[in-house]
């Protein structure tokens, strides 16, 4: 066996270690595994995929809504233009309020994680490059400014939470959100929000390391590009999480 094949091979392994229900890819097909209680495992056809529900306990669950602040999701906003035709394909901000007002009534915690920064950017670097480096030069998401705060439509309601501290692209690395969900006893993270390959999967790589068990939901996150989107959810969404929607996230927590 070829050191390249043995890779592969354990990256399927730790795929699929974690969770009750998890998808995994093979060269030119993808299959899934159900594991019983008895710890044996099926290989299922995509049509038997299909018709399998998964079932989240609600006080076990997290719905983690990634910074829908008005920069992304409304007119007017720095980024809003850049989301807005991936925002359209999706149906993001719908399928978003739909799957957090269920999942709050379910008894869901739900976790609002915006990023922000004070006058003058001074959390990121002079020297900083990339997308932190056009956060500070554009100076948006800045506390006490519309663009940073919740949208409207996903304002927080009592008894939920807001995470604090997010400077970077990772929903754990300078926030309070592991404290959050480990005080809350959680164990299913369910993510959605912005960008889809940017914060989304930063924050999903970590708390699958963790050892959360992650959910993903495609129809409820956006990126700068549909196929930005579309790349996320076929390469990286199933290697880090559970590729999920929005109706299938509603039907396990109310069942």
């Amino acid at each position: 066996m070829t050191p390249l094949s043995l890779l592969f091979l354990l990256l399927l392994a730790s795929s699929t270690a974690f969770s009750p229900y998890t998808s995994t890819f093979t060269p030119g097909k993808a299959t899934s595994i159900l594991r019983s209680r008895d710890g044996s495992s099926q290989a299922m056809s995509n049509e038997e995929e299909s018709k399998t529900e998964m079932s989240l306990m609600a006080e076990e669950t997290a719905l983690v809504l990634i910074e829908y602040q008005n920069e992304f999701t409304t007119a007017g906003g720095a980024l809003h233009e850049a989301v807005k035709e991936c925002m359209e394909k999706t149906g993001t901000l719908e399928n978003s309020k739909k799957v957090m007002d269920a999942a709050r009534s379910a008894g869901c915690k739900i976790i609002h994680l915006p990023i922000m920064f004070e006058e003058g950017h001074l959390e990121i670097s002079n020297n900083s490059y990339g997308i932190l480096a056009g956060v500070k030069e554009g100076g948006i998401f800045k506390v006490g400014t519309s663009g940073a705060e919740i949208c409207e439509m996903m304002k927080p309601a009592e008894g939920d939470i807001v995470a604090k501290g997010k400077n970077g692209l990772c929903g754990f690395a300078s926030t309070n959100l592991d404290f959050l969900l480990r005080q809350n006893k959680i164990t299913n993270v369910v993510l959605s929000g912005f960008l889809t390959n940017c914060c989304v999967e930063s924050t999903m790589r970590t708390a699958y390391e963790k050892g959360y068990n992650v959910y993903t939901m495609k129809d409820c996150c956006a990126a700068t590009s549909v196929e930005g989107q579309e790349a996320a959810y076929e390469h990286t969404f199933g290697m880090f999480s559970i590729p999920t929607t929005s109706d299938e996230i509603i039907l396990a927590v109310t069942k």
